[in-house]
C-alpha cells in the first residue's frame, strides 16, 4: 500500500502541474500554509482504546475534519490530489501498519472529478506494541501527518500529531467517544466477494468491465437501478478518474461499466490486472450492507 501511495503522489503532482498550466492562476491557487486559518482541514490523532496492553495490537487513527466544501484524498487520489499520509515516530519496539482506508467518494477539485472524502473521516492504523512493555508507564505515539485539501483551490499541508496512552496489564477499555467511529469506518471498508465475477476487456483507450453474479447470495441488479451512482474507483491510475463512466444493467443481471484509460500512467509497464473498487448503493450481497466491491480481474487485451 505504501508503494501505491508513492505512485499516487508522483502521478498527482505531475497532473497538478499540468492543471496549473491549463487552468491558469485566475482559476486555481495553491497554498503551502499549514495554518488552519488558511488550511481548511483539521487533523487529529485519536485512539480506539484508553490504554495499551503489552504485545496486544490496537488501533489509532487520523481524524480529518474538513472545512466547508473542501475535501481530502483517498489512497489513490485520481488525476489530481495527494493522499493523506503519516510518517511515524514510534517508541522502540512499536510497529505501525498501513492506513486501513474506508471507501472513497467522488469529489470535485474545481470541475475535475477525483477520489477522496468531503465528509469528516477517520483513517485507522493498527499499532503493535512490544511484548516486554512495562505497565505503569505512559507512551507517546507521534507522527507527521501530510495531506492536500481542495475545493476551488488546493492547500497542501502537514502537522505533527501525537497521543499519550498509559500501559496497563489489563485489557484496555474502549474509548467511548472514538470507538463507534472506528466501527463505522470499518463497516465502510471495501470488501472482496465470491458472489460476483469480474472480467475486463481493453481495446485501445476503452476498458470494459463486466460484473456477473456467480451465486444466489449476489444482490440482484435491476434495469431500473440508479446506474448514475455506480462508480469505479481506480487503485493505480490506469483508469482516468475524470472521464465519464457509462454504466449499463443488462436483462440477465450483469453489469457493464465502460471506462477510459488514463493518458498518464507512471507504472514501468501496463498493469496485468484492473485494480480498484466498484461502489453500488444498497450493496452487493444479500443481507450485507457494505457497498464497495474490491476487484482485481486480469485484463484481456
Amino acid at each position: 500500500m505504501q508503494s501505491n501511495q508513492v505512485l499516487s503522489a508522483q502521478f498527482s503532482v505531475l497532473r497538478m502541474m499540468r492543471l496549473l498550466i491549463l487552468l491558469g492562476t485566475s482559476h486555481f491557487a495553491l497554498s503551502t500554509s499549514s495554518s488552519f486559518a488558511e488550511q481548511p482541514l483539521e487533523v487529529k490523532l485519536v485512539s480506539e482504546v484508553q490504554s495499551i496492553q503489552p504485545g496486544k495490537p490496537f488501533h489509532v487513527g487520523l481524524h480529518l475534519h474538513h472545512g466547508p466544501h473542501y475535501h481530502s484524498y483517498w489512497r489513490f487520489a485520481g488525476i489530481v490530489g495527494v493522499p493523506t499520509s503519516i510518517a511515524w515516530k514510534l517508541p522502540p519496539g512499536f510497529t505501525a501498519g498501513d492506513i486501513e482506508w474506508p471507501e472513497p467518494e467522488q469529489v470535485l477539485m474545481f470541475q475535475i472529478k477525483a477520489q477522496g472524502f468531503e465528509r469528516d473521516v477517520l483513517l485507522p492504523v493498527k499499532i503493535t506494541p512490544p511484548a516486554d512493555l512495562k505497565p505503569g508507564q505512559t507512551i507517546r505515539l507521534e507522527g507527521r501527518a501530510s495531506w492536500m485539501a481542495c475545493a476551488r483551490t488546493c492547500h497542501p499541508g502537514f502537522t505533527d500529531v501525537s497521543i499519550d496512552l498509559p500501559v496497563t496489564a489489563e485489557p484496555p477499555k474502549p474509548d467511548e467517544k472514538w470507538q463507534p467511529l472506528f466501527n463505522k469506518e470499518r463497516a465502510l471498508q471495501p470488501q472482496s466477494s465470491e458472489a460476483w465475477t469480474a472480467a475486463v476487456v481493453e481495446k485501445g483507450p476503452v476498458v470494459s468491465l463486466k460484473l456477473t453474479p456467480s451465486d444466489d447470495t449476489a444482490r440482484e441488479l435491476m434495469e431500473q437501478d440508479d446506474t448514475a451512482k455506480i462508480i469505479f474507483f481506480t487503485d493505480d491510475g490506469w483508469i482516468d478518474s475524470d472521464k465519464p463512466q457509462a454504466v449499463v444493467v443488462n436483462a440477465d443481471g450483469t453489469l457493464i461499466i465502460t471506462l477510459q484509460r488514463s493518458d498518464v500512467y507512471l507504472g514501468k509497464k501496463p498493469p496485468t490486472h484492473l485494480r480498484g473498487v466498484v461502489q453500488r448503493p444498497g450493496g452487493w450481497v444479500e443481507g450485507q450492507t457494505w457497498r464497495s466491491l474490491q476487484i482485481a480481474p486480469m485484463i484481456s487485451r
